[in-house]
């Protein structure tokens, strides 16, 4: 096959030319795997070939060996490490000889197959010469050969763990790297190179950053390289420093006002990319030094892993000045643009962690510049003073910020209305919103608002939302905070009174036609869930009215015909939308009694749209409806049941939507809220709901976030039928054996894993604790008896990991209880016999977890009842 001419082919403009060339290249690819890989890195590493025609294959090259989707990639893996090793070894030869190639684009596609070779041989403990010849290319003459090994080295790093290298290797790759950072290499290609390789193989010097003369060096050679001549060199070398402050925070004490020095400068005069990089270290700063904060507060001996040293705190009377200057660098369209950074808001955001950080002691600095700003003529103190009163706001004390705050909202009423700048408009809006997310609920002492001010703030809030999208979309914000806080407040609420025009004016903003710029129709929807999740007795009959409104909304959305993709794409959203609306509606009215009746006349009509949701494909308004439908099965009970027949099918069929796990995760929980509510209405679908739930649960396809609720949800069923569950007990039984033996143990596994198994481990638990109630008090209980000694063994073996979160531990020792309560005198022996189960009784019976050590409490009646029988 002439391999250039179909890679060409396949770029042409062409469309049957270029189908007919992806089409034999296809076919190589499957008649002859080894073939294929080998003619693509040949074309990839020969000078005489056309760039276009390289540069594909390398790209093809790099899709066969990774992939986003994580099981695919585990396939691609397999199948590299399965391939013969002659066509491995010749791709790995031209790999790493277009690594010297003088074409940029060939070069560079190297490096990156390079290291996803190594992301999967590396670990397989093969390929072991690689590292070897690379930094032997190191000390070659030509630059570019260097920039390109460097570059590797950089990939390589991001892409295996640093236990797969070992340390006398870690070493001499942190040399090349450091080495080619030095301001004696004098090609900026590769000083660039070797920065970014640095990024990427901080991961693996934490031995190196363990030994003073190292760290020095290393510490020295990176702060030399922010004052390179070259924008990009800078902007690497503070991303590198970023990177220290977020692994090495507890080694940075020699260098911090070193570091403040070449910060400051950069941020008062340096070109964006590098100064946002100034300013995102102290970000980074902050971040860690709240962590080491709460989780000294968190931890009863009061002993943190890694001393706080306060650097922020110390930094203070010079950082916070530094950044209120940043926030006078506004761009004068800067809140147009969705997803816009600039220096004025990476400063905001800084100032906001530090507020976080040292809380009280930043208020004094802050407010003089406020003082000073919040009048001036021009748009950008105004704005400025006002952002740096709203950064402000999370940290320090309501006993300091509230008499700030009631000072200050008059003024920030008037300004909202009438500041001629939009900027000022949309920053006093944002802040009003932060006032009263932080310092207007029950627990703050002195209200900021009352009776008295009440009227005046919602006026201008709604009048706002008649305002610019994004000023109005802030004014909804501010709104929807302003309803939160009186969500625990009971009775009466000063925005009682307002309601009815409150609904009104939020409805009016859904329909306007500027509503999907700045998030508006988003935020309009969001702040009226709120309005109504909060809302009062007194106000029911006017949500009552709204549900009719809402319906009539999503009717003619659902009939709305001929539209184009992009109408279609808002359509669905909107339909996501009212069905998210219709969901909060539906736990308001359906929760109480005196509401419930007149809200139930309209269940057959609401569950008929919710039906038509299906018909239209989008991912986001079929998750929405499902979750509707399962707050109306809550408010509707055993009633529900007439609804199955014609939903059942979209169940089933959302239930195998693996590409869009979010729904099929919803619609797995929705079938818990349907089985609580039917209970044993619901065992004539049982067969075809257990049979899928158990396909999904041995499927590697379904992405693992769906996993833990389907173990639940097996719980929720059940608990629903009772011992009817026998015809599916062993089924049943036997996947959650297999999963708790796979999921006993956590050791080796970082952070994120052990929180995900943890997740598992509940919904393995919560699956047992249904059966187990399922059955109680049936003559079939003694089914359950050869089950015992294995769940058992689970309770032990994870309480033996000591990882277990609060939510496990209440879960576990709820097992230990359904197990004794239902067995009764069969469970007492095994747990008399169990390794830890008193250990673990007497744990959870002295937990600070109110809820745990009510679990515990009554788990020790049942085990004494079982044990005394």
């Amino acid at each position: 096959m002439e391999v250039t001419q179909a890679l060409l082919n396949a770029q042409s403009i062409d469309g049957t030319v270029r189908k007919h060339a992806e089409e034999s290249l296809r076919q190589f690819q499957e008649q002859n795997l080894p073939g294929f890989l080998v003619s693509l890195s040949g074309e990839l590493a020969s000078e005489d070939k056309p760039v276009d025609s390289r540069k594909l294959a390398g790209l093809i090259l790099k899709n066969a060996l990774d992939a986003k989707d994580e099981n695919r990639k585990r396939e691609l893996v397999q199948r590299w490490l399965s391939l013969d090793q002659s066509a491995k070894t010749q791709v790995k030869s031209c790999l790493l000889q277009t690594l010297s190639s003088l074409v940029l684009d060939a070069r560079s596609t190297a490096t990156q197959v390079v290291a996803k070779v190594a992301g999967i041989e590396l670990p397989q403990k093969q390929w072991p010469e690689l590292i070897g010849s690379l930094l032997s290319n190191i000390h070659q003459v030509p630059a570019h050969v260097k920039q390109a090994t460097l570059e590797t080295l950089g990939y390589l790093c991001e892409e295996v763990s640093p236990q797969v290298v070992d340390q006398d290797q870690v070493n001499k790759i942190l040399t090349a790297v450091v080495q080619g950072m030095n301001a004696s290499e004098k090609n900026n290609d590769v000083r660039l190179a070797a920065t970014r390789a640095l990024y990427n193989a901080l991961g693996f010097a934490q031995a190196n950053f363990s030994n003073d003369m190292e760290r020095e060096y290393i510490m020295r050679v990176v702060c030399e390289t922010t004052m390179s001549p070259e924008v990009k060199i800078r902007q690497a070398a503070f991303e590198c420093l970023v990177s220290i402050a977020a692994m090495y925070y507890e080694k940075l004490a020699p260098y911090i006002q070193d570091i403040y020095n070449i910060t400051a400068k950069a941020v008062r005069g340096d070109q964006e990319p590098v100064a946002l990089q100034a300013i995102e270290f102290w970000s980074t700063i902050c971040d860690e030094e709240t962590d080491i904060l709460e989780e000294y507060v968190g931890d009863t001996t009061g002993d943190s892993d890694i001393p706080c040293f306060y650097f922020i705190k110390q930094a203070l009377p010079a950082l916070v000045p530094l950044l209120l200057e940043t926030l006078l660098k506004q761009e004068e369209d800067q809140d147009l643009d969705e997803g816009a950074w600039n220096i004025a808001m990476a400063g905001g955001t800084c100032l906001g962690l530090v507020a976080r950080t040292t809380g009280d002691d930043v208020v004094p600095l802050v407010m003089p510049f406020i003082e000073e700003n919040i009048t001036k003529p021009d748009w950008r103190q105004r704005e400025a003073a006002t952002y740096a009163f709203g950064s402000i706001l999370e940290g320090p004390s309501p006993d300091k910020l509230v008499p700030l705050v009631n000072h200050a909202l008059p003024f920030m009423l008037s300004a909202l209305v009438k500041d001629p700048s939009n900027h000022v408009k949309d920053t006093t809006a944002w802040t009003l919103g932060r006032m009263f997310e932080f310092l207007h609920s029950s627990i703050v002492g002195t209200p900021i608002i009352n009776e008295g001010n009440a009227q005046q703030i919602i006026t201008v809030l709604l009048q706002s939302m008649k305002d610019v999208a994004n000023v109005a979309e802030k004014a909804c914000g501010a709104l929807y905070f302003l309803a939160q806080g009186y969500e625990d407040v009971g009775l009466t609420s000063p925005i009682t009174p307002f309601f009815q025009e409150i609904i009104q004016s939020l409805l009016t903003v859904t329909h306007r036609e500027d509503a999907t710029e700045s998030r508006l129709r988003i935020s309009a929807y969001e702040t009226l869930n709120e309005v109504v999740r909060c809302s009062t007795d007194e106000t029911a009959p006017l949500v009552l009215q709204l549900v009719s409104v809402i319906m009539m909304e999503l009717h003619k959305c659902l009939e709305a015909q001929n539209l184009s993709s992009d109408e279609r794409e808002k359509q669905s959203e909107l339909i996501g939308l009212l069905c998210g609306c219709l969901q909060v509606i539906i736990q308001k009215l359906g929760s109480a009694e005196a509401t419930k009746y007149a809200f139930l006349q309209y269940a057959d009509q609401i569950m008929g749209l919710f039906v038509r949701v299906f018909a239209c494909r989008n991912a986001t308004a079929h998750e929405e409806a499902m979750l509707a439908i399962g707050a109306l099965a809550y408010a509707l009970g055993p009633d529900f049941a007439k609804y199955l027949p014609e939903f059942y099918k979209f169940l089933e069929m959302d239930l195998q939507n693996f590409e869009e796990y979010q729904v099929c995760a919803v619609t797995v929980g929705v079938v818990g809220d349907i089985s609580r509510a039917l209970e044993d209405k619901i065992l004539p679908y049982c067969d075809g709901i257990m049979t899928q739930l158990l396909k999904n649960l041995s499927s590697d396809n379904l992405h693992r976030s769906v996993k833990p609720p389907l173990f639940s949800c097996i719980g929720d069923i059940a608990l629903a039928i009772g011992d009817s569950f026998n015809k599916y007990l062993m089924y049943a039984m036997n996947t959650l054996q297999i999963a708790a033996e796979m999921y006993a143990h956590t050791s080796g596994f970082d952070e994120e894993m052990t929180e995900y198994i943890n997740s598992l481990r509940n919904g393995i638990l919560e699956a047992y604790s249904g059966i187990f109630q399922g059955f109680k008090n049936s003559s079939k209980t003694q089914l359950l008896i050869p089950y015992a000694p294995h769940i058992l063994q689970f309770l032990d073996s994870i309480y033996m990991e000591k990882d277990m979160d609060d939510i496990v531990m209440k879960t576990a020792i709820g097992v230990l209880g359904d197990l004794a309560d239902t067995l009764g005198s069969n469970a007492g022996s095994l747990i008399q016999q169990s390794l830890s189960s008193r250990e673990f009784l007497n744990e959870c019976l002295t937990s600070e977890d109110h809820m745990i050590k009510e679990s515990a409490e009554w788990a020790k009646l049942a085990i004494s009842r079982a044990i005394s029988v």
